[in-house]
């Protein structure tokens, strides 16, 4: 069943061009006053090593106002600077990526006091004691608007490197070390269409207690053919890797619960695009909405379980859906359609992104649909109770 329930998008920005990021953080602090973003005096092309993005906030009760807080040159169009608040202390404390020297780095900041921690890698996904990074040069190299411009590691020196992959950070010491490199991941249960070309790892996601991780191995084993997907789980340490799926494609997925995760994927055993809950012990999947789902999206829980955000790309007319499903009686109720304008297409593409508050009653999205990136609150607690 699919209802249409149009809710009123309100701009939070304007000006220049804003923009959160990705779809898997949290962009309001734990009083849901402050919504981070970023500002950049451009939008028609990818940024280079000397493009600054400014890193600031919404004051949402306070008319909107845009409140700098630092800037960065370590950025893209598709995934930020992995800014978010630190799990830890989510009301005055915010993480994200510098560039110092041609390197990356993750930075914590107290918004309050101004002090700030220098970690000694860069951060894609954070928990409260510990983060993941990887190899954001590499990214750019191999899944362009994904990674940063002109890294000193930009190249590709080898095709799975024992040096490269997944790096452990510790929060409070800062300290990095490698866990999972590509040349294990090359020999983990490796199969013919992997044997060629550059391996890469993207969208590492903690689990919401910290136990695992997990995250996607990618192999472009083919010029002008889409990579190869493999989405593996994995103690925090880099122990009891799991390969859970498989089966060629894996796109955008979300944690359910500490064990239990949505993907978008080729459903195992078949060749059919769908989203389905994968066990990340065992076996294990069940497919949802078959019947209301026809297209990728980002995908994402509100903070009781009721409800699954998502999204699409665009449509014939070019317009991006935004959507809620209740994941108790297959509901899908269409609240949003935004036009994606022709420049924003490709790696400079807009992505809605859509983001949860942390108590389930408002989302915020990243649109184009107006001429310029801004970033955009919706109130469903109409909908969602």
């Amino acid at each position: 069943m699919i209802e249409t329930n149009k809710i009123a998008a309100e701009a939070i920005t304007s000006g220049g061009n804003h923009f959160f990021g990705y779809y898997d953080k949290f962009p309001w602090n734990r009083s849901g006053r402050f919504h981070l973003g970023l500002r950049t005096g451009f939008a028609d092309r990818q940024p280079t090593r000397d493009d600054v993005a400014e890193i600031g906030m919404v004051d949402t009760d306070n008319g909107n106002e845009w409140i700098r807080l630092a800037e960065t040159t370590a950025w893209c169009w598709q995934q930020g600077t992995m800014l978010q608040w630190l799990p830890s202390e989510p009301e005055s404390t915010i993480v994200y990526n510098i560039r110092e020297d041609d390197r990356f780095y993750g930075i914590i900041h107290n918004i309050e006091t101004g002090e700030k921690q220098r970690l000694d890698h860069a951060i894609y996904a954070i928990g409260e004691e510990y983060a993941v990074g990887l190899n954001f040069a590499r990214l750019h190299h191999t899944r362009p608007g994904y990674g940063y411009a002109d890294g000193a590691a930009n190249t590709l020196p080898a095709a799975h490197p024992d040096d490269d992959g997944i790096w452990r950070i510790d929060l409070r010491s800062g300290a990095a070390e490698l866990i999972i490199s590509l040349q294990t991941l090359y020999e983990f249960q490796t199969v013919p269409r992997m044997n060629d070309g550059p391996h890469w790892v993207n969208h590492l996601t903690v689990a919401p207690d910290g136990s695992n991780f997990v995250f996607l191995n990618r192999c472009q084993f083919e010029p002008n053919v889409r990579f190869n997907d493999r989405f593996f789980r994995t103690s925090p340490d880099g122990s009891g890797l799991r390969l859970v799926h498989d089966n060629t494609y894996f796109s955008h997925f979300g944690y359910f619960d500490e064990t239990t995760i949505v993907g978008y994927a080729r459903t195992p055993g078949t060749d059919r695009q769908e989203y389905a809950l994968y066990n990340l012990d065992d076996p294990e999947f069940h497919v949802i909405g078959a019947e209301v789902f026809s297209s990728d999206g980002h995908c994402s829980f509100s903070p009781d379980r009721k409800w699954m955000l998502t999204d699409t790309y665009p449509n014939a007319d070019g317009n991006r859906i935004l959507m809620l499903y209740e994941m108790e009686t297959g509901r899908r109720v269409d609240i949003g359609s935004f036009y994606s304008p022709a420049a924003f297409s490709a790696e400079l593409r807009c992505d809605l992104h859509p983001r949860w508050d942390r108590n389930g009653r408002r989302i915020s999205i990243d649109s184009a649909h107006t001429g310029t990136r801004q970033i955009y609150m919706l109130d469903v607690s109409s909908i969602t109770g």
